[in-house]
């Protein structure tokens, strides 16, 4: 098996966890290389239904090497809890099966709070954050002024870098947020306690991954929101505080580019987005909201409605380029078992000019018209399918339209939330 990195290929919630859960029944070290608690990865085995927001969804496989990676900012208390969960619902030692990165930044209680107190103040110009705490994380981190997570057992690390934080986020608090300033000493306190119960994970992940390649060992890098959020590459402003292409998976895992051999896109059979920013395929109509039950389309990490459109095949092109996709896992292909006919996002107009890939601008992307192409529905129920012959002639020529449209194979298609309900195509 090959070494592969899955991604979103569109704003996220494409159904990555799944996809993840399934191919890692063929890998033995499983990789999240960055994002932090404002990702959620949802899960179903059996009649028993997981959601994480840090640790890879590979956890749940007994024998399998779940890694946070040092380009992950860590949440220590939702680390935990995710641990607890684990165990209250029946999953034995997941603490012999993960490890944290020692070099990865730590969401402090002041990240949190400033992340909710600017979007308070930014009014109708918030981004839509999940008020976690990520951007700011990331913005120390980059900033030079941040906790990692070796810092958590030593006071003689965590102290200096804890009081100068706190010197520079408490006056913004009171100058520019009219907000109550935190308690250095107390986190302090709180996070030493917290690094002594995350300590039997934390281990140098650049040499466990080393090791494991060096073995022979499969490798899974998972990926958390979309390509079109990258910092990077995405609707810049309205994006997350990471890189979240597949060519973050080596630095944000600590192991060269060398390492990888495919990079798998996950593309749900429509679109979806949570939060501000364009959304150029959009549907804000009866069809929109039938999508969104039919999906049950709603965050996982913040329960919002989930924005919904047609597929877009410049933002998946867009995808396409970016991360160097070899192949495309289509998720959701039965929530449009009902739909009399399927509109397709060939291209846009914008200023009279034809615009195949997803644009860089914000504002040229709000004055892109969705150009589509409309193929008829299935009617039929996809559920059942274990083979692509056995899917309706109009699902597999649906599906043949969308790896046209952005140049890439299809390697499997998921048709339901379980594991036994996905149909390997060519992951070759």
């Amino acid at each position: 098996m090959p070494n592969r990195v899955v991604i979103g290929s569109q704003w996220g919630d494409e159904g990555k966890a799944k996809i993840v859960d399934f191919l890692t029944l063929d890998a033995n070290v499983i990789v999240r290389f960055q994002g932090g608690a404002n990702a959620g990865h949802t899960v179903e085995v059996g009649d028993k239904k997981f959601v994480f927001h840090l640790i890879p969804s590979g956890i749940m496989h007994e024998n399998k090497l779940c890694v946070i990676g040092n380009g992950v900012v860590l949440d220590p208390i939702q680390t935990l809890a995710e641990i607890e969960d684990l165990h209250t619902q029946g999953i034995q030692n997941p603490e012999d099966r993960l490890v944290i990165a020692d070099n990865a930044h730590v969401v402090l209680p002041y990240h949190t709070a400033l992340d909710k107190a600017k979007e308070k103040k930014a009014g109708k110009a918030a981004i839509g954050t999940t008020g976690r705490g990520i951007g700011p994380c990331y913005s120390d981190k980059v900033n030079r002024i941040g906790v990692r997570v070796g810092d958590l057992m030593d006071e003689r690390e965590l102290r200096p870098r804890v009081e100068a934080m706190a010197k520079i986020h408490n006056e913004e608090f009171r100058v520019m947020y009219d907000v109550p300033e935190i308690d250095p000493e107390k986190v302090i306190r709180d996070y030493l306690e917290l690094g002594q119960k995350i300590k039997p994970f934390v281990r140098d992940v650049s040499a466990v991954l080393h090791q494991a390649l060096k073995e022979g060992k499969h490798l899974i890098f998972e990926g958390a929101q979309g390509t079109i959020l990258d910092v990077d590459q995405g609707t810049y402003p309205y994006v997350t505080s990471s890189n979240t292409v597949a060519g973050y998976a080596s630095c944000g895992a600590g192991v060269g580019p060398t390492a990888i051999d495919q990079v798998v896109g996950v593309v749900k059979a429509y679109t979806t987005r949570v939060g501000n920013g364009p959304f150029p395929t959009e549907l804000l109509d009866e069809t929109g909201d039938n999508l969104r039950k039919l999906g049950n389309e709603y965050g996982a990490t913040t329960g919002r409605n989930r924005r919904c459109g047609w597929f877009d095949a410049p933002v998946v092109r867009k995808a396409a380029l970016v991360n160097g996709l070899t192949h495309l896992a289509i998720t959701k292909l039965d929530v449009l078992d009902s739909f009399d006919e399927i509109k397709v996002c060939t291209h846009y107009e914008c200023d009279g000019e034809k615009i195949d890939i997803f644009p860089n601008q914000l504002s040229k992307i709000g004055r892109c018209k969705p150009v589509y192409e409309v193929l008829p529905g299935w009617k039929q129920d996809t559920t059942k399918c274990k083979t692509w012959d056995e899917l309706p002639e109009n699902a597999k020529k649906y599906l043949e339209e969308m790896s046209k449209l952005v140049g890439v194979k299809i390697g499997m298609v998921s048709i339901g939330a379980h594991r036994d309900e996905s149909i390997v195509i060519d992951l070759k």
